[in-house]
């Protein structure tokens, strides 16, 4: 066993040299979660009374396997002895209380991941959840992952991104939930009786990002016979590279929800807004660690050009092909990010060829983040309505809207005596239709990106056919 020293030097946790999931109790442990998943309802319960449904005490024989599997492989994880032992328990009383809606707060309590931050430090998680972009109901899921905290990043972290709640992690092995597009492991999406004051810790997956952005891109490139740089050629071939890209993106990106000029709640939780709102959230973030990677790359982080290019790859070639049209704010970032840089000359597609000036783009990325700072900061002394309008004009200075659009026709097209949460119902689901440019691409990457569920650094190649 060896001990895992933090980048300053204090004792974090402990790591085995045999992975969990090399273990015989991690396969019994995922089978006996796999047998409860298709039990559950939507909350997470099992009604007992349905047709077909387990007895309480085969129900609970599946429950024994799990907590006496975790106790086998709990020897691993010194790190995790009090999540493990609240798990247990939150396992049993479940189970004593007859399967009812899952309450795992005491466990959720006790799983504390961001204040042991070593680098390939493994967890074992579990707990009933839905997965974000995969499985919607609040079913039992196990995960094992790795923390990615190489020491460059994490005094990056200290000195300029303070960013205390962020993990960085990746895939070894997972349940039913995870073999979808959930790139994210997150607190909120866990079933407890109550919500607590405040979360404590946020992971995502930043092999699977770096894996479905390396197969779509180069899918992506030799669709629109892009000519690249060597070094994005090398980039697109290195798994491991593009992972340690995409977790300083995350981190940055991350923190950049709560800095800035901010004129409403950055996450939104709770608020009913247009969804072009939080399609400028999420691209102010993005294009937030895009200018900070400028000025990395300038002091000498290689990892900072690799997010350049994955910041405009992953927004242009997937976000905005990716999903369906009802509301898709991420795929309007895209299209938005796309459009600004064709707008003025960045991209140019050409002769069926798409030609990027890579000496351009940072500084015309850069000017797209500028204007959304900027209707950030006017938004202060704006009321809620007039910033909403402001972000339309911006977003269809670039994008044209929907020709049915009641928005696009301005405020005198409005019930003005609606409260604004009711005017979010006059919004279409495709207020920005896809142009003919990306019509044509999603048709070509369709395939390529269906492939992408599930992926992870172990799966990344090859593509489907």
């Amino acid at each position: 066993m060896t001990e895992i020293l933090s980048p300053v030097g204090a004792r974090t946790g402990t790591a085995t040299t045999e992975p969990v999931t090399a273990h015989p109790a991690w396969p019994a442990l995922k089978d006996a979660v796999e047998t409860i998943r298709p039990w559950q309802s939507k909350d997470g319960s099992i009604d007992l009374t349905a047709d077909g449904a387990p007895t309480a005490e085969t129900v609970r024989h599946e429950v024994d396997r799990i907590i006496t599997a975790l106790g086998e492989l709990a020897p691993l994880l010194p790190h995790n002895a009090a999540y493990h032992d609240a798990l247990a328990t939150d396992l049993r009383r479940w189970a004593d209380d007859g399967f009812g809606a899952p309450d795992f707060l005491d466990s959720l309590l006790a799983f504390q991941p961001a204040q042991q931050r070593a680098d390939g430090l493994q967890h074992l998680v579990l707990f009933p959840m839905y997965t974000q972009n995969g499985n919607p109901d609040r079913n039992f899921e196990a995960v094992v992952l790795r923390m990615v905290w190489p020491e460059w990043l994490a005094e990056l972290e200290r000195t300029r991104y303070d960013n205390p709640l962020f993990c960085g992690i990746t895939f070894e092995d997972f349940t039913a939930g995870y073999d979808t597009n959930s790139a994210v492991l997150f607190p909120e999406t866990i079933a407890v009786r109550e919500a607590p004051e405040r979360f404590s810790w946020g992971g995502i997956f930043c092999d699977r990002e770096a894996a479905r952005f390396r197969r779509v891109s180069e899918a992506a490139v030799d669709t629109l016979g892009i000519d690249l740089p060597d070094d994005i050629r090398a980039l697109l071939a290195d798994q491991n590279r593009c992972q340690q890209a995409f977790v300083l993106w995350d981190m940055v990106h991350d923190r950049t929800h709560s800095h800035g000029d901010l004129p409403f709640d950055p996450f939104m939780i709770k608020q009913r807004q247009p969804f072009w709102m939080y399609g400028l959230e999420e691209l102010r973030c993005d294009l937030t660690a895009f200018r900070e990677a400028v000025k990395l790359e300038a002091e000498g982080y290689p990892q900072a050009r690799d997010v350049q290019y994955a910041v405009i790859f992953d927004r242009m070639f997937r976000f905005p092909v990716t999903g369906d049209r009802n509301r898709n704010y991420d795929g309007l970032g895209g299209q938005l990010l796309f459009a600004y840089l064709h707008q003025h000359s960045v991209v140019r597609w050409t002769d069926n060829t798409l030609h990027i000036d890579w000496e351009r783009a940072p500084k015309v990325t850069n000017q797209l983040c500028g204007e959304i700072e900027k209707l950030y900061r006017d938004g202060i002394d704006r009321p809620k309505l007039v910033h909403w309008f402001a972000a339309y004009d911006l977003v269809s200075t670039y994008l044209a809207p929907h020709p049915g659009s009641v928005w696009a026709k301005g405020p005198d097209a409005l019930d003005l005596d609606q409260p604004p949460r009711k005017l979010v119902d006059d919004v279409l689901p495709d207020e920005f239709p896809l142009s003919m440019f990306y019509e044509a691409l999603a048709k070509k990457l369709r395939t390529v990106i269906a492939s992408t569920k599930g992926i992870t650094a172990g799966r990344e190649m090859p593509a489907a056919a």
